[in-house]
């Protein structure tokens, strides 16, 4: 580790004075300096730095043992394992370190209940260029074995980062980078797993608090320790870091992350929340956040690593008064160019004449010029090396030596990449000096002022619905795509249960909006975020599933940018879902507010200036981007990232009500839309008919495998058919007429039967050996029982029926399965026409008994069917006047158990009677105690 270092000169010094100030070091621990003569592989954390003309190598080498000086040696070794409790709302979280990934510069676990999340953070060795950017990477993660689950597909293995993942990174990330120090350009990484999940504690907000205490304990160097927290509201109540279970029933989902002293980050989403609660929470959720800052302060004074405060690197004061000298008063009169594109193209050639500037009068140099020599370290490694020598020049740490090598370098005052940085910096501050001092923006508004906004709608003939919005240069199209809920999005989560989502907004950023090449492929992170923001500020307005059964599909695509393009994609969408003909709740706007924080330091009286419908100008160059969503009685969603040390809550409190009066503004312009919104479906969206149906009975639309649900679908021409456990069913077709075949069909195929409902005309649709099965509605067939058919005796079923044959039918038993028994032989005498007796059968020969049954089956049709005027059954020839047939014949009993449960034999007789009627048409019915279906 880094420990009290000492700084060894430069063998041969600079030849420029500041230069020499700003020499070749060699940066030891002390302890590595006392003792890496006698030692042969001692444990020392080794960081050689060379600082020349911009430049800087890091190296570090490690062993097994552990060396420290005694005087600076930390009250607790950073490898051993030492754990904290630490309150947070009505539980505790437990930190520990020193257990898992000793190896990285800082790594935690911290649980909350049996939820763990392991977060580690990494540094590398060598500095990369400078830049006007922290190179900072953070990656989260969800274990699917957190919750004793695996992935789906093929591989059985985590992909991709998820979008609801990639959320959670820009959670971590967003209050982290205000708090790291400017000047350090070691690439950092944090990486973050979930690896248990209880389903109760959610590990989103763990995983915050957890990267700010890595980072804490790590060697990077920043300002303080961060912690983040939940808020939810339930029953009026603020709960601090609630259950899933608790945010069910919750009014709000705020994420708050800051110090002990200030506000960094806020996210979260409302519905119609009014500004004083929203204060009220943000306060709530700053007080749990202090405290277990405070906490954390005392962990890292025990475990924590001293910072490489040393490798921070910033460019020299000198060069800001060049920077000024040269460009200040070009500045002033480039900052009042309204436009975008004509500004940044003058502010690209202004600085380009700084460093010609600055080339010709020999402070900057485009290439190297060698006037010296210097000895730089050379890094290398003998393992055959026994002897310790220690040659004049070299180190000797063990087998690990440091030699020498000549090596070229540029006398250089200021690096290029220096003078870039310092001319952002003086940009940034003349744009704020401008604003603060005169009162007036870039484009000539007031801090208060909201950009000219123009919307037209309907601009898609072919799009369901569509909308563009355009507010000063940023410009969002909005198109809205309406569907069944084969459309709707899929989301594989930790809980177990697989998340539908029958509304999302999708926000592209292509570079052309900004007039640039870039990379065009796969959303990025900041796309899916901005999306997100939005989708989330709309859906309170959206109408409920059963009011509007579609999944709804938002696509926000900038053409135009130049700030707030998120806020100009939740006005577009709902312009564009008015469109659409969805009906929404309430009109929706959104609005980014800045800040400049210090206006003491431009002749200001020190109170913060917000500013209304910033630029993306004043978003680079301000302290504070602050988006907030909602209507005149509230608010749906906010997003607010600072870029300073933090704000306070008053602070916030002015931010939102500047931000209430601008909705409200927009709101109007919005309301002026024209061409306005068609409100209503349009003619190339899909109709989708909801019915509901007994939930036994799903089954018997889907089909053995899905074939009925299939069938219906090819023949009557829908496009789809969704079917849920509860008995709803969505039918989505192009037309009417689709939807009004495929209802009937589902109709019959669901209809509740009673036992005793007789079924005329129905056709058989297969033979087997134990009976035939006859459809008694489309899609709807029952088992006749071999027994069933006749009261006579009948070895074989095809002997006198055939497939296409249409018979009468009795319900007589539904099984606990819906399955249906049916009876023939209930509605016929005690001997059946189609049937030969007994003696016939015994005494006829073949070819007469063949004669004879054909004779019969013919004639048979015609004596069934002769009735009466009354509808009662005529006697036939062969026929006694009550209409049995004359001759010998078995009688069979018709049992309880076939003709219905609860009905004696005297009143099936009767009710037997009653129903025994041919009908004239086709057509099944139910007429007098009779089915009819169709």
């Amino acid at each position: 580790m880094l420990a009290s270092p000492l700084t060894h000169a430069c063998p041969h010094p600079c030849a420029h004075p500041f230069l020499h100030s700003r020499n070749c070091k060699l940066l030891l621990s002390s302890s590595a300096l006392a003792r890496y003569k006698p030692l042969k592989n001692p444990s020392l954390h080794l960081l050689l730095r060379r600082s020349c003309n911009g430049r800087r190598f890091n190296f570090r080498v490690s062993a097994e043992t552990h060396v420290a000086d005694s005087d600076t040696e930390p009250p607790h070794d950073a490898l051993q394992p030492y754990s904290v409790k630490i309150p947070v709302g009505d539980r505790h979280i437990l930190v520990e370190t020193g257990h898992i990934g000793r190896q990285a510069s800082g790594a935690v676990t911290v649980t909350d209940g049996e939820t763990i999340v392991y977060t580690t953070v990494c540094l590398s060795d060598i500095a990369s260029e400078p830049s006007d950017f922290f190179p900072l990477s953070v990656n989260y993660q969800e274990r699917f074995s957190a919750a004793g689950r695996t992935t789906g597909g093929f591989f059985k293995r985590e992909g991709r980062t998820k979008d609801h993942e990639v959320l959670v990174c820009r959670l971590i990330d967003r209050p982290l980078r205000p708090t790291m120090l400017k000047g350090f350009y070691h690439e950092t990484q944090i990486l973050s797993w979930v690896l248990s999940y209880d389903g109760l504690h959610a590990p989103d907000s763990l995983a915050v608090t957890a990267a700010g205490i890595a980072v804490a304990l790590s060697e990077l160097p920043h300002t303080q320790p961060i912690a983040g927290v939940r808020i939810g509201l339930v029953g009026g109540e603020f709960i601090v870091n609630p259950t899933t279970k608790e945010m069910q029933e919750s009014e709000l989902d705020l994420v708050l992350a800051g110090t002990d002293s200030a506000i960094l980050m806020i996210e979260g989403y409302c519905n119609f929340l009014p500004e004083e609660k929203l204060l009220e929470a943000v306060e709530v959720g700053q007080d749990a956040v202090r405290a277990i800052c405070k906490e954390v302060d005392a962990f890292v004074r025990k475990c924590g690593k001293p910072k490489m405060v040393d490798a921070i690197t910033l460019p020299p004061p000198e060069l800001y008064k060049h920077v000024e000298e040269i460009a200040g008063d070009d500045l002033v009169h480039v900052l009042q160019i309204k436009n975008k594109l004509p500004r940044r193209k003058a502010l690209a050639s202004l600085e380009e004449k700084v460093v010609d500037i600055l080339s010709q009068r020999g402070y900057v140099g485009k290439s190297e010029a060698v006037v010296t020599v210097d000895t730089a370290p050379d890094l290398y490694v003998d393992d055959d090396e026994d002897e310790e020598v220690v040659v004049d020049g070299e180190i000797d740490e063990g087998d690990v030596r440091i030699k020498p090598t000549p090596r070229m370098l540029t006398p250089m005052l200021f690096s290029e990449v220096d003078v870039k940085l310092v001319f952002k910096e003086v940009t940034s501050k003349y744009l704020r000096m401008r604003i603060v001092e005169r009162g007036r923006r870039s484009d000539g508004r007031t801090p208060e002022a909201i950009r000219p906004i123009d919307s037209k709608c309907g601009l898609l003939p072919r799009a369901h619905g569509s909308a563009l919005f355009t507010r000063g240069e940023t410009q969002a199209l909005a198109v809205v795509t309406l569907g069944d809920e084969q459309m709707a999005q899929r989301i594989d989560n930790l809980g177990g249960d697989d998340e539908l989502k029958r509304f999302y907004l999708q926000y592209t950023f292509p570079p052309s909006c900004v007039g640039e090449v870039g990379r065009v492929g796969a959303p990025s992170r900041r796309e899916i975020g901005h999306g997100t923001l939005a989708e989330r500020a709309l859906e309170p307005i959206l109408p409920s599933e059963e009011e509007f059964p579609y999944t709804i599909r938002v696509e926000s695509n900038i053409t135009e940018s130049n700030g707030s393009s998120s806020m100009a994609s939740v006005c577009g969408g709902f312009l564009a879902l008015e469109d659409a003909g969805v009906p929404v709740k309430s009109p929706i706007a959104g609005i980014a507010m800045g800040m400049v924080l210090d206006t003491k330091e431009f002749g200001g009286d020190g109170t913060p200036l917000i500013l209304s419908d910033i630029t993306g100008s004043e978003d680079a160059s301000g302290d504070m981007d602050f988006k907030v969503a909602g209507n005149d009685d509230g608010i749906t969603a906010f997003q607010m990232d600072i870029k300073v040390g933090g704000i306070t809550v008053p602070v916030m409190e002015q931010a939102l009500l500047q931000a209430k009066t601008g909705r409200k503004l927009i709101l109007a312009e919005m309301s002026k839309c024209s061409p306005p919104p068609s409100k209503q479906l349009s003619r190339y969206a899909p109709l989708i008919h909801v019915m509901k149906v007994r939930p036994e009975t799903i089954n018997l639309i889907i089909g053995s495998g899905g074939k009925t649900v299939r069938n219906i679908i090819e023949e009557t021409g829908v496009e789809s058919i969704d079917t849920q456990d509860d008995g709803t069913v969505k039918i989505s077709a192009k037309n009417l007429a689709s939807i009004e075949k495929s209802k009937a069909i589902i109709s019959n195929l669901t209809m509740v039967p009673t036992i005793g409902d007789i079924y005329r005309d129905c056709e058989i649709k297969s033979i087997l050996p134990y009976g035939v099965f006859v459809e008694i509605a489309p899609g709807r067939e029952g088992l006749c029982h071999i027994s069933e058919l006749s009261p006579s005796y009948l070895a074989k079923a095809e002997d006198v029926f055939k497939v296409g044959d249409r018979v009468d039918v009795k319900l007589i038993e539904v099984n606990e399965k819906g399955q249906l028994r049916l009876s023939r032989r209930a509605l016929l005498p005690d001997t059946d026409p189609l049937v030969p007796s007994s003696k016939q059968q015994t005494t006829a020969g073949p070819k007469e008994s063949s004669a004879s049954q054909s004779t019969t089956v013919k004639s048979a049709a015609k004596k069934v069917t002769s009735t009466g005027k009354n509808g009662s059954v005529a006697p036939t020839k062969g026929s006694s006047e009550d209409g049995v047939p004359r001759g010998k014949f078995v009688r069979r009993a018709v049992t309880a158990a076939r003709d219905g449960p609860s009905i004696s034999k005297d009143k099936r007789k009767k009710r037997s009677k009653a129903t025994r009627t041919a009908t004239s048409d086709a057509q099944s019915s139910l007429i007098n105690g009779e089915a009819k279906i169709g």
